[in-house]
Formats: C-alpha cells, sequence, structure tokens
C-alpha cells in the first residue's frame, strides 16, 4: 500500500489566500531585500521562487547581486545600508557565501528586527525559548504537519540532521511542541534503530539516498528535507521515494514537498515582523 503523500505545493496553495489577505491588511507593502554574491545556478533558482511567490502575494522584492569578488567589509556596510532603510522590512543573505566571507559576522550584522531567516545570534537566542519568528524550513514543516492533521505534541520525532541552518532548527521546534525528540545525523551508529523508533522521522542531510526501506516502519510520517540536484534538472532527498513510499504511512517528495513550504514560511516570517 503506497504511503499519503504530503504535498508541500498544495499546502502553500491552500495558505495564498490568507497571505494576500494579511499583506493587504498592512499599513504599507512589505518590502524585502535580497542580497545574492555570486551567480550559482542554485542560488538563483531558490531566489526566482521566491521573487514569484512574492509578486502573488503583493510583496516587494529588491534582489541585489554582488560578484563574488566583494569584500567583506562592502557587504557588510550595505547590509547597514539596508539596515537604516525604513522602506525595507527584511534582509535575506542567499547563503552559501564564498570562503573568503564570515558568514556568521555578515548574518549577523542585519537587524534582528529585519532577520526573515531568523539566524542572526538574537534571533536564535529568541527561538530556542519558543519565541519570536523560527527560521523558514522548520516553519515550513510545522504548517505542512498541521495541514495534514499530525500532531507532534507527545510523539516520538527523530531529526537526522543537525546542521544550524536546518537539522537544528527544526528539532527545537518539535521539541517546543512537546515532541520527544532525538537527533541523528548521517554518522549515527546504528542510524536504522534511531530512525525506525520514530512515529514521525524527519531527515535534512543532504545526502542523495540515505534513509532506504530498512529505516522507516509502516506507521511512520516521513518528512523529507533534504534536496540534492543530480545532473543539470533531477532533484532528489535523502529519501529513497520509490521503496520508502511503499511502506510508510505518508511521506513528503522532493521536490514539491518541504522547498514549497520554505517560501511560504518565508512570507510569513516577513509579514509578522512588518507587524
Amino acid at each position: 500500500m503506497s504511503a499519503i503523500i504530503i504535498d508541500g505545493r498544495k499546502t502553500r496553495e491552500a495558505h495564498t489566500g490568507e497571505l494576500i489577505a494579511k499583506v493587504k491588511a498592512l499599513p504599507c507593502i512589505p518590502k524585502l531585500a535580497i542580497i545574492q554574491v555570486g551567480d550559482r545556478s542554485d542560488s538563483t533558482s531558490y531566489i526566482r521562487a521566491k521573487k514569484l511567490f512574492a509578486a502573488k502575494i503583493g510583496v516587494e522584492v529588491v534582489h541585489e547581486l554582488f560578484a563574488e569578488t566583494i569584500t567583506q567589509t562592502e557587504i557588510l556596510k550595505h547590509i547597514e545600508m539596508l539596515n537604516d532603510d525604513e522602506s525595507i522590512h527584511g534582509i535575506i543573505v542567499q547563503l552559501p557565501l564564498p570562503g573568503h566571507i564570515d558568514r556568521t559576522k555578515v548574518i549577523d550584522t542585519i537587524a534582528p528586527g529585519k532577520d526573515v531567516d531568523a539566524l542572526t545570534t538574537t534571533s536564535i537566542g529568541s527561538w530556542t525559548k519558543g519565541k519570536g519568528i523560527m527560521p523558514a524550513t522548520a516553519r515550513g514543516v510545522r504548517e505542512l504537519l498541521r495541514f495534514y492533521g499530525i500532531e507532534i505534541l507527545g510523539k516520538k520525532v527523530t531529526v537526522v540532521g543537525r546542521s544550524d541552518l536546518v537539522g537544528r532548527p527544526i528539532a527545537v521546534m518539535c521539541q517546543n511542541a512537546g515532541a520527544h525528540v532525538t537527533v541523528c545525523h548521517s554518522q549515527t551508529t546504528d542510524l536504522i534503530s534511531g530512525t525506525k523508533d520514530a512515529d514521525i522521522l524527519i531527515v535534512a542531510v543532504g545526502k542523495p539516498g540515505l534513509i532506504t526501506a530498512k529505516h522507516v516502519n509502516g506507521g511512520q510520517v516521513v518528512i523529507d528535507v533534504g534536496i540534492s540536484r543530480i545532473g543539470e534538472e533531477r532533484l532528489v532527498g535523502d529519501v529513497d521515494f520509490e521503496s520508502v513510499s511503499q511502506i510508510v504511512k505518508a511521506i513528503s517528495p522532493v521536490p514539491g514537498g518541504v522547498g514549497a513550504m520554505t517560501v511560504l514560511a518565508l512570507f510569513e516570517n516577513l509579514i509578522d515582523l512588518c507587524r
């Protein structure tokens, strides 16, 4: 029996009308600044998706593309200028950054009140305590589970992945929602025990095919956050979708799952900051 498909695109579409109404109710048009350093094709693709959705809900986006050779000092000065610009309500620095630039220093230069990604040290201190906005991917996972009526409270949740950008925020979000959380990673000894024991398995490593049929059980909900590009066009997740979907209760696909919800959550964060 095939699993229920947890469709991020369908969920996002169901929330779009609500976001449009929220934007119209604001006293001004929200404006988001996106800073991109270097013309990476994957970054450009992600930014394109954000710009398309922004136009759909009535949000203005300023996309600033800088050469990969830009100095850290120049980026910091530009962020400070955006911090002081009252017409800008949110700032994103598209990651990854070139190796000569200190990511933490750049992110921490963003004013916390404009930190749409919730990645500054101040923002992290807030969302780890269940306050303020949370990183978009974690918020997107939460909204996706809610839409499908999947309760987190009291459940055993295993998060595979411990990155500061994705795995850790998702684990904290689940803990704050009352779940019993286990965090594993790709090198965890006896990963199968950690994944198979969970009610909800959330995978965010970026390693194609890491989770196979042997890692899951029939009653599970599996959320695949990982995304990797194979060749020029094909996107895949961390879960072997074909085999796992024949066993588990429900599963999110890649593409068409969490990625779509991350874009939605990003703009939910922007609207919250505008308020």
